[in-house]
């Protein structure tokens, strides 16, 4: 049989089509606009992404046998907000996970409800990123459309909705809405309360490898495909991609190099950092997860590459870096202000230690090293909680260069095991779509059986060394600029 799996990235939506044995049939992509209505606003439009699916699943499965897809299931970007009418219509654009518009929202769930309550309720505290600030603002500043809401749900779930007709989340997805019980997997009345929602409005909880339902009779005869291809809940594209990469079980790491990047721990256990400087969510193989997130990571190097220096060989530049672990220049990868460990929406890029001898290459480097130092940041809570890393996975576009994991092995003084398919969350809804089936009997078994494990890159010590003395630097640079960031925003 044949098994899809969709993720709804921020640039484009990545379709995979996939056999039980793990091999690969066909890859589609396709792009999709987005919009910054104002500075530190990002939007995008549902109605897009659809469009882009369905397209997108037709290419996909043109030249296969349609009759042997059984199953759809999804990766797709979190926190984003999607409202819809009685109808089922799209109220307004999605407001997305990388939007800062929600500080005063933030800042009433923190400091008014209290980041002790919040915790206690979801396991979390407010980032400006998460959905329920989100909720709160359209509440405050759009009251005509927040009357609307008959629905509300996430990004993928908008799309499983538009396949299966039934208004649906999974338990990880929902872990970062701020308004999910973690712990407990139900949403969290109180938080419900606070944002003005009901039950009713938000969707029907599923552990992520669950049958939501079909594909709708008439989308299916539009595809080709039957009416009995099941339609599974998917994961946020952080626990997605962790399927994809077998991080799952217990004590597993998985470090992801996309828009964003994280650093992703599992565990069969629920626990909180008592500073909730790590996100604590629920996983796609029905356990929990660790998670640190910063919101700009292979982001950083496009926009370096692209719109400042001008280039689209991103190859050529990095063959000039060869003096590793010695670069004075530092960069801070807070283009979009910065999720964890800050939390600090008014962070801001910055490149310190520029003299008249610093060269193109040294900026090059630095973009790669500050966002590997950012990611270590994270590594560093974890470690304070007594977890002990001594490898870990790697996924995303920043993934495919060898310069940029040793960076990383070295950084994190860890072991980074590449793995055969690097396709991130698509490859982890396949897989789901798997388990979902029958194919398998859990998210373990089928990360056991189809996750291989090609390269490790070792740390060098001499090298582990000197980015140690690098990171220490850097680790000084931002509690030191922090006000200033606050009165250039300002």
């Amino acid at each position: 049989m044949l098994y899809i799996g969709i993720d709804l990235g921020t640039s484009a939506v990545k379709l995979l089509l996939m056999d039980a044995e793990g091999d690969i049939k066909k890859i589609v992509s396709r792009e999709y606009p987005l919009y910054f209505p104002n500075p530190g606003w990002s939007e995008q439009k549902p109605e897009d992404w659809y469009e882009q699916t369905i397209l997108g699943l037709k290419e996909l499965v043109a030249d296969c046998n349609k009759d042997e897809v059984a199953g759809i299931s999804f990766g797709g970007q979190m926190h984003g907000l999607v409202i819809l009418d009685e109808k089922d219509t799209v109220i307004r654009p999605a407001l997305l996970w990388n939007d800062g518009r929600t500080t005063k929202e933030c800042d009433y769930l923190n400091q008014v409800i209290g980041k002790e309550k919040l915790s206690q309720y979801t396991a979390n505290i407010s980032f400006t990123g998460f959905t329920a600030p989100k909720i709160l603002w359209i509440r405050n500043e759009e009251p005509e459309n927040f009357a609307r809401i008959k629905k509300l749900m996430l990004p993928k779930d908008y799309i499983a909705y538009m396949l299966s007709g039934v208004h649906c989340t999974d338990v990880s997805d929902a872990s970062g809405m701020l308004i999910f019980d973690v712990k407990n997997k139900c949403w969290s009345k109180e938080m419900l309360e606070i944002c003005g929602i009901t039950e009713n409005q938000v969707p029907k909880i599923f552990e992520s490898y669950e049958v939501v339902g079909n594909l709708q009779p008439e989308l299916a005869a539009e595809l080709g495909l039957k009416e009995t291809v099941k339609i599974i809940a998917g994961a946020g594209d952080n626990a997605a991609a962790a399927v994809g990469t077998g991080t799952v079980g217990d004590g597993r790491c998985n470090i992801s190099l996309g828009t964003s990047g994280t650093i992703f721990i599992s565990s069969k256990d629920f626990g909180v950092d008592k500073n909730n400087a790590l996100h604590a969510f629920a996983h796609a193989d029905g356990n929990y997860h660790l998670m640190g997130c910063m919101l700009s990571a292979a982001s950083c190097n496009k926009w370096w590459m692209d719109d400042i220096i001008g280039t689209c060989d991103y190859q050529k530049e990095q063959a000039d870096i060869t003096k590793l672990g010695e670069n004075n220049v530092y960069f801070l990868p807070y283009l979009m202000g910065e999720r964890s460990p800050h939390n600090n929406p008014n962070a801001r890029g910055t490149f310190i230690g520029l003299t008249m001898d610093s060269t193109r290459t040294d900026m090059t480097q630095a973009v790669l090293e500050g966002v590997a130092f950012a990611i270590r940041d994270s590594f560093e809570v974890a470690k304070s909680l007594g977890i002990q890393i001594e490898r870990t996975k790697i996924c995303g576009g920043g993934a495919k260069s060898t310069l940029w994991k040793t960076i990383f092995a070295n950084v994190l003084n860890i072991k980074i095991d590449v793995i055969e398919s690097e396709e991130g969350p698509a490859l982890g809804g396949a897989m789901l779509a798997m388990v979902g089936c029958g194919e398998y009997s859990n998210v373990e078994e089928a990360a056991a059986k189809l996750v291989k494990v090609v390269d490790t890159i070792e740390p060098d010590k001499e090298l582990a060394e000197k980015y140690e003395a690098k990171y220490q630097k850097f680790a000084q640079i931002y509690p030191t600029v922090k006000e200033l960031f606050d009165t250039l925003v300002k």
